[in-house]
């Protein structure tokens, strides 16, 4: 009944369940219990050092995940608030309107944001989860967010800054940020870089925005190869026009796309390339770029590489004709 034999349960349990890849319901359930039931004796270097071990655990229990992201302490809730694919919408909202600003962060922080969310983030967040928020490209921005953000960063160049270099701006709102960037600039000292280079800045990511309408405009014409454009983009880490790319030449969504492409699992994404006929070399790049953004190991980078050469074009078209309509019939 001591922490240390709590600690040395949870984690031979641990062991076990981490083995099976597909648990059942009940093996989910019965974990879930002894990680409740253990959880609340830790000390908290013995909880942070769980909630790295299974922060990214596609099987974790939600309520384990939810315990534990709402953890008082933030440095054992930050990695699961951060990577954890089992979190909800609603999960995170009720962490965002009732935890630290540290809490925030971490939520910030997230490959994908929803609206709802990200709403939650610039209402309460300080000076450093907006400007997270605002260089985050992944956090979607409701029109009212959107709105919010603009104002709550009146006057702050980083805030500012980040916004008008995203890559999801509609031409509404860059010709909004980019008015304020050149009133910042003109006014001067309000930069945390020189007024030039935020100029400069702002000006590259405009380019990067009329750049990628070009590309989709040759794939269309089959003008362009999709291995260079696919590769290009995923080079210079551009993961938004990527995701543009795969919504136009494979019918899907900007969201639907932006999921699959980030989401920690690459069985989508993989499935996506190859009913393309996308090159292992252009698949690589894009296997980079999400070890960058997921914090991978180069050893998941290899693994999922040699799982998309083994991928046979036949299952992978038959694969996104399923997802395709499953998702029109939902």
């Amino acid at each position: 009944m001591s922490s240390e034999s709590r600690r040395q349960l949870l984690n031979a349990v641990t062991d076990l369940f981490l083995l099976d890849e597909a648990p059942s319901e009940a093996s989910q359930a019965h974990y879930g219990d002894i990680a409740l039931h253990s959880l609340p004796h830790l000390e908290t270097g013995d909880r942070r050092d769980y909630a790295e071990r299974v922060s990214a655990t596609p099987t974790l229990p939600r309520d384990v995940a939810v315990t534990l992201a709402s953890d008082p302490d933030s440095d054992v809730a930050r990695l699961v608030l951060k990577l954890s694919p089992v979190l909800t919408d609603t999960d995170l909202a009720a962490i965002a309107v009732s935890q630290s600003q540290h809490h925030l962060m971490a939520i910030a922080e997230r490959v994908r944001l929803s609206e709802s969310v990200t709403d939650i983030l610039v209402e309460r967040g300080d000076r450093d989860v907006l400007h997270t928020v605002s260089a985050n490209e992944g956090a979607s921005l409701s029109e009212k967010g959107f709105d919010r953000l603009i104002e709550r960063g009146a006057g702050d160049s980083g805030i500012n800054l980040a916004l008008s270099t995203r890559s999801d701006l509609t031409p509404n709102r860059a010709e909004r940020v980019m008015r304020i960037v050149e009133q910042l600039s003109d006014e001067g000292g309000l930069w945390s870089k020189p007024s030039s280079e935020a100029l400069t800045l702002a000006r590259q990511a405009r380019h990067q925005r009329l750049e990628v309408k070009l590309l989709l405009a040759d794939l269309a014409a089959g003008t362009r190869p999709l291995d260079e454009v696919i590769t290009v983009l995923a080079e210079e880490d551009r993961a938004f026009h990527l995701a543009l790319v795969f919504a136009q030449v494979a019918s899907l969504s900007t969201e639907q796309s932006l999921r699959v492409l980030m989401q920690r699992d690459a069985s989508g994404i993989a499935v996506t390339c190859r009913a393309l006929g996308l090159s292992n070399g252009a698949y690589e790049a894009i296997l980079t770029l999400r070890a960058r953004r997921l914090i991978f190991a180069k050893d998941r980078v290899k693994d999922d590489l040699k799982s998309y050469v083994e991928l046979d074009s036949a299952t992978a078209e038959r694969t996104m004709r399923f997802l395709k309509l499953k998702t029109k019939l939902a």
